[in-house]
């Protein structure tokens, strides 16, 4: 338990964090770099603040959800984004809710929660129904499906509908974003040593980073100038409405793209991942699959609506389960702006703080059999287990504002296609994935299942 003395304890009579020792000039990157996943795994074993370092910068990393608690929730003020994050693939975000800080992000996240309220959001499950009853009705009975694909394209389907009242099937922004979030995905990659280069450095991946982000950039910067003028006045859009704070000076112009390519990068990215990893985990847990089906069948009889879907028990359950499993946001940052006492130990002003979500979700010291795919752990709430062992949205002020929106579309969507199919794993694909450590936790290889109509 995170001592409440470390509030106001006096950074220079704690001692610095224990860790491994690295190798000269490079320190422990060599090592991070050839499994991401597994050397953290192995710093876990020095205790629950670890310290580590890269050579170029100073890196602790937080395995406990008092320390977590306290960086994120109760002493966020101290705290900042990470520059390791900016450097991460999403820098070209920068204007945007997700990078920036202090009464810049105040008034930003301000000025955009409203168009998140749950009221707003319960009114686009019938959209969300919608395009999930139209993918679904694309597939042929006994196809093979790559998850990953399919739902990244239902994902910008669904944004493009409710957010920002484009229709992408009739536009060519769903492939300017694609070849973006792919680039993204490359340019953070922690197991290649391009991830910790500058961008200036003249890498194949680093200039195909900058192209696809500028093309990205300009896809963006058309949608602005197509809705410029337009009248917000009954406008149920985030389009429409970012553009009428831009013309009356609330927001910058660097500030109203930065915000729609962060929705439009993070709001599909992030929900088609756990759609494919909760439908592939479906594939090989066939009763489950099965009771799900019954489920959703016996609910909706007269349609999937916002009420429906909120009372679709084991649909819930299975979704926090997915995000405990796979966890698309797998991994947090953040840097203190002066010296302060975590856990007992001194972490130095620009320290980077790396919060590991996936190991918190599957610590045995909060999750029983935390390897295996369990929706009925979440029956009922564990007394034991620590608020922040569970996160899969951040937490604390700076907690993602779409939480509401991906939730709902994948409790609809799930709920569409497995009311519609059954879903079979292909051989090659029976087992857990394997990952890669970029922006967001993807499938080294595709994520595959045979559908099956019903």
């Amino acid at each position: 338990m995170t001592p409440t003395s470390d509030f106001d304890a006096d950074p220079s009579s704690a001692p610095p964090p224990p860790g491994p020792d690295g190798l000269p000039a490079v320190g422990t990157l060599p090592w991070f770099v050839r499994d991401p996943f597994s050397f953290y795994d192995r710093v876990s074993e020095y205790g629950d603040v670890v310290a580590f370092d890269f050579g170029l910068w100073e890196n602790v990393a937080l395995f406990h959800p008092d320390d977590v608690r306290r960086v994120l929730v109760d002493d966020a003020d101290r705290f900042r984004k990470s520059d390791v994050q900016r450097r991460s693939g999403v820098d070209f975000l920068e204007n945007g809710l997700l990078l920036t800080e202090g009464e810049e992000w105040r008034e930003q996240r301000t000025q955009l929660q409203p168009l998140f309220y749950r009221e707003r959001i319960q009114a686009f499950a019938d959209a969300m129904v919608e395009e999930a009853e139209r993918l679904v009705a694309s597939w042929d009975d006994g196809e093979v499906i790559d998850l990953v694909d399919a739902y990244s394209t239902l994902a910008m389907r669904i944004l493009g509908r409710t957010l920002f009242g484009v229709d992408v099937r009739d536009d060519d922004g769903y492939e300017v974003i694609k070849s973006a979030t792919r680039s993204v995905q490359a340019r953070a990659d922690a197991g290649s040593v391009s991830a910790f280069l500058p961008d200036w450095v003249p890498t194949p991946t680093n200039r195909r980073f900058a192209r696809d982000t500028a093309a990205f950039r300009e896809y963006v910067d058309g949608l602005v100038a197509d809705r410029r003028g337009a009248d917000p006045g009954d406008a149920d859009d985030l389009l429409t409405l970012l553009v009428a704070l831009r013309e009356d000076d609330s927001l910058s112009e660097a500030a109203v793209r930065d915000q729609l390519m962060t929705f439009l990068f993070a709001g599909h990215e992030t929900t088609s991942l756990a759609l494919a990893y909760g439908t592939h985990a479906l594939a090989r847990h066939p009763s489950v699959a099965a009771a799900l089906h019954e489920e959703v069948a016996a609910a909706a009889a007269d349609g999937l609506d916002a009420a429906t879907l909120r009372g679709l028990d084991l649909t819930d359950r299975v979704v926090s389960e997915t995000l405990r499993t796979h966890p698309p946001a797998y991994v947090t940052f953040r840097q203190p702006t002066e010296d302060v006492v975590i856990g007992g130990y001194r972490v130095r002003e620009g320290t980077n703080l790396s919060i590991p979500i996936w190991r918190l979700h599957a610590d045995p010291r909060w999750w029983d059999d935390p390897e295996v795919f369990d929706p009925d752990r979440w029956t009922a709430a564990d007394p034991e287990r620590p608020e922040h062992a569970y996160l899969p949205f951040g937490a604390g002020p700076r907690h993602c504002i779409g939480m509401r929106f991906a939730s709902l579309e994948l409790h609809a969507v799930l709920a569409v296609v497995f009311r519609e199919t059954a879903v079979e794993p292909v051989p090659a694909d029976t087992g857990e994935p394997s990952f890669e450590a970029a922006a967001t936790l993807r499938p080294s290889d595709p994520l595959r299942v045979r559908v099956r109509t019903r």
